[in-house]
C-alpha cells in the first residue's frame, strides 16, 4: 500500500504497519476498504504455509508447496469478506477450514486418490456403520476386518491408505446441516437459539473427542489444532507414519459415527 493511500484513510503507513493482524482485520471489516485486503492477507501467509505443509501428503504428487500457498492465499482473501467478528470465532479458525477446503478441492480436481483407495475407504466406512448399528458400540479392528473379509494386517494397510480420504471428512457430516439456513448470521443477526444450538454442537463434538482413545485424541489434537503433519506427529509419538495414518482414520470414523448419531437426533 502506498503512503498516499494510507493518508487517504486517515492513517500514516507507519501506523498501519504497527497494527496487529487483529487490528488490521477489524479496520478492514469496519471500513471495507479494498486497499487493506491484500496487506491483511499477507499478514496470514504464515498460517497458509503451516496448513500447506500439514496437508502436503494430499498434493505432493502434482503440486509444490509454493503453488498450494498461492491457492491458500486466494482462499484467505475470499474468506475475509465472509468473516463475521461478532460470531465470537477466531479468524484463524474460520479461515483454516476454508484454506484446507481449497487444497482439497484442488486435489479432487487432479483426481488425487485412486479409485481403488476410494472404494476401500467407502467399504471400511460402510462396515463400520453396519457394525456400530448392530453392536451399539464402535467395532474393533478385528471385527471390521472380519466383516470386510480381509486379514487384520490387510485391513490396517487399507486403513492407512484411506487416510487422505478422511482429510476434512468430518466436515462432510455437517454439510447438509449448513446448507440453506444454518449460517444464520450471514443473513442477519444471530438468534439466541442459534447460539445455543452451536454451543450444543461444540459440546457434543467435545464429548465425541473425549470418547476416543488417548492416542487418537493426541493425533486429532496435533493434526487439527497444532497443524503438525503426519510425519511430524509420527516423530512426536515415536511410531511410524503409516501407524499415525491408521490412528487418524480410525479416530475420524468414530467421530463421524458419533456426530451422525447426534445430528440424527439419536442422542
Amino acid at each position: 500500500m502506498s503512503g498516499a493511500q494510507a493518508a487517504e484513510m486517515g492513517y500514516t503507513q507507519a501506523e498501519l504497519d504497527a497494527m496487529s493482524k487483529e487490528e488490521l482485520l477489524l479496520l478492514y471489516k469496519d471500513t471495507g476498504l479494498e486497499e487493506l485486503k491484500w496487506p491483511l492477507a499477507l499478514r496470514y501467509v504464515g498460517l497458509v504455509k503451516s496448513i500447506a505443509l500439514q496437508v502436503r501428503g494430499v498434493y505432493s504428487s502434482f503440486a509444490q508447496v509454493d503453488d498450494i500457498v498461492n491457492e491458500g492465499v486466494l482462499a484467505l482473501v475470499g474468506a475475509v469478506d465472509k468473516f463475521d467478528p461478532d460470531k465470537g470465532i477466531k479468524f484463524e479458525t474460520f479461515v483454516s477450514k476454508r484454506i484446507r477446503g481449497a487444497v482439497i478441492d484442488l486435489a479432487r480436481r487432479q483426481d488425487w486418490v485412486p479409485r481403488s483407495v476410494r472404494r476401500k475407504a467407502r467399504e471400511i466406512d460402510q462396515a463400520s456403520v453396519e457394525l456400530f448399528t448392530e453392536l451399539g458400540r464402535y467395532p474393533s479392528d478385528e471385527e471390521i476386518a472380519a466383516r470386510l473379509g480381509v486379514s487384520p494386517d490387510q485391513y490396517q494397510a487399507d486403513l492407512a491408505d484411506s487416510s487422505l480420504c478422511n482429510v476434512l471428512s468430518l466436515d462432510a457430516v455437517f454439510e447438509d446441516r449448513e446448507q440453506g439456513g444454518a449460517d444464520v448470521a450471514d443473513s442477519g443477526a444471530a438468534r439466541p437459539e442459534d447460539s445455543l444450538l452451536r454451543q450444543e454442537l461444540l459440546d457434543t463434538l467435545t464429548d465425541a473427542i473425549e470418547s476416543l482413545r488417548e492416542n487418537e485424541q493426541m493425533v486429532i489434537s496435533l493434526y487439527y489444532r497444532k497443524n503438525l503433519s503426519m510425519k511430524e506427529i509420527a516423530q512426536v509419538m515415536e511410531v511410524s507414519e503409516p501407524r499415525i495414518s491408521q490412528i487418524h482414520s480410525r479416530a475420524i470414523q468414530k467421530l463421524k459415527l458419533y456426530m451422525k448419531k447426534y445430528l440424527n437426533g439419536e442422542q
